[in-house]
């Protein structure tokens, strides 16, 4: 069935194509089917009850409006966002470029979305009871010296409403937002960030895991030194990783020389790299979720073989369709 629907799908541009199946997947959320059917295999990650360890990544449902819809494909948790304190435009069109060759995409998308409070009132509306993280990130006007409030408006909005909470500063879209992972910076707004998680946890009667969602393109000496924070800090879990700027995978091909972040296919190796560094320099002490390039049952694998706890899945979708959730949660061996 989604050979067919990947035809027409394919045949429009890749943004295009993304708002219809985002369309879709709201009217989808809205009838009376049910979930599908798969095998019972939930995990138990950051304190949180996971139906199963496969998600849908952010960046596929930007604002919240297909909540209901993803929930029927199988996904054991879905994350949402990035969402920014106010609604922002992101990049000029065209943005969004498939490498056909392999399976691969390059957005350079730019924290489009229709602002935190739009996000929030769709997550009240979604009927959806699993585990929901809401991935929060800075406006492109915003000073970078200034990204905290950012977050920190945010992170107040969603806390209630949210399972988790994803701090995004490795997107490749916004200018200078990949400098937060570094050093003195990265101390400073996790520090904050987690004085904000426990007035908040106070407020609300209730704690939401903190979690950090980095680069794959960082060195050795840097993924120890992002370990290094997240311990010392007590985040809670870490997202390895977002796209790369890397175009090593894909020399070569058509639209391979466009400027933004690459995900898919391409991407599972260093993805792959950089959550085995990661639990080296963890030791166990923080959950890592992997993401980047999972493609298969033994792609997934390898990144649960390298000490991801729990996987999440986005471009693959747009090559395979929903038909690989099943096959991941019924071939993962955690």
């Amino acid at each position: 069935m989604y050979s067919l629907i990947k035809k027409f799908l394919f045949q429009l541009d890749a943004e295009n194509a993304h708002q219809f199946a985002i369309q879709s997947l709201k009217l989808l959320g809205k009838t009376p089917f049910s979930s599908c059917s798969l095998p019972n295999n939930p995990v138990e990650v950051m304190g949180l009850r996971f139906k199963n360890p496969i998600g849908l990544a952010a960046g596929a449902d930007k604002n919240g409006e297909a909540i209901d819809g993803f929930a029927k494909l199988g996904f054991g948790f879905i994350e949402v966002g990035t969402v920014t304190p106010v609604a922002q435009d992101g990049n000029p069109r065209p943005r969004q470029f498939r490498i056909l060759e392999a399976e691969g995409i390059i957005n350079r998308n730019g924290f489009n979305n229709l602002g935190v409070d739009v996000l929030i009132e769709n997550v009240k509306q979604a009927k959806y009871d699993g585990v929901l993280g809401i991935n929060i990130g800075k406006n492109a006007t915003t000073p970078i010296e200034k990204s905290l409030d950012d977050y920190q408006i945010c992170l107040r909005k969603v806390y209630p409403h949210a399972s988790y909470i994803t701090v995004n500063i490795s997107s490749p879209n916004t200018k200078n937002l990949r400098t937060l992972q570094y050093g003195e910076a990265l101390d400073d707004l996790l520090r904050a960030l987690k004085a904000e998680q426990a007035e908040l946890s106070q407020k609300f009667a209730v704690y939401r895991p903190l979690v950090l969602k980095i680069a794959p393109d960082l060195t050795h000496e840097e993924i120890a030194s992002v370990a290094d924070s997240l311990i010392r800090h007590q985040i809670d879990g870490v997202i390895a990783g977002n796209t790369t700027l890397s175009r090593d995978t894909v020399a070569g091909l058509p639209f391979a020389d466009q400027q933004g972040g690459l995900s898919g296919k391409p991407l599972h190796h260093l993805s792959t790299q950089v959550i085995h560094q990661l639990s080296q320099e963890l030791k166990g002490q923080i959950p890592i979720i992997g993401s980047g390039g999972i493609h298969s049952v033994e792609s997934g694998q390898a990144k649960i073989d390298a000490g991801a706890s729990l996987l999440q899945l986005y471009s693959a979708m747009v090559y395979q369709g929903p038909t690989l959730i099943h096959q991941l949660v019924k071939g993962i061996k955690l």
